[in-house]
């Protein structure tokens, strides 16, 4: 059980890690963001067994996970249709 709370802290540290050092793209944070989900979803697995609690929360935790990928997927989508890319310096707030 001890390796499975190590592979999910190295999940999470590496998806920070990637969020902080790959910010140019869009796509690329969106990603990081999603494995830093999927750590914390490997952490509540583990700690909801070992306490032997049911996992109803899980799924309304996927659930909710989900749609925040879809919010974010969604302005990916409008930003390439708007600037053409997914540079986040060229886009501008401004105008």
């Amino acid at each position: 059980m001890l390796i499975y709370i190590y592979f999910s802290l190295f999940l999470s540290l590496s998806g920070l890690l990637v969020f902080t050092l790959k910010r140019k793209h869009l796509l690329v944070m969106l990603l990081s963001l999603e494995l830093i989900v999927i750590s914390i979803y490997l952490n509540m697995y583990i700690y909801f067994s070992q306490i032997n609690y049911e996992y109803f929360f899980l799924m309304f935790f996927l659930t909710m996970s989900v749609s925040e990928g879809v919010l974010g997927l969604s302005i990916l989508v409008l930003m390439i249709r708007t600037h053409g890319n997914d540079y986040i310096l060229s886009f501008s707030s401004l105008w």
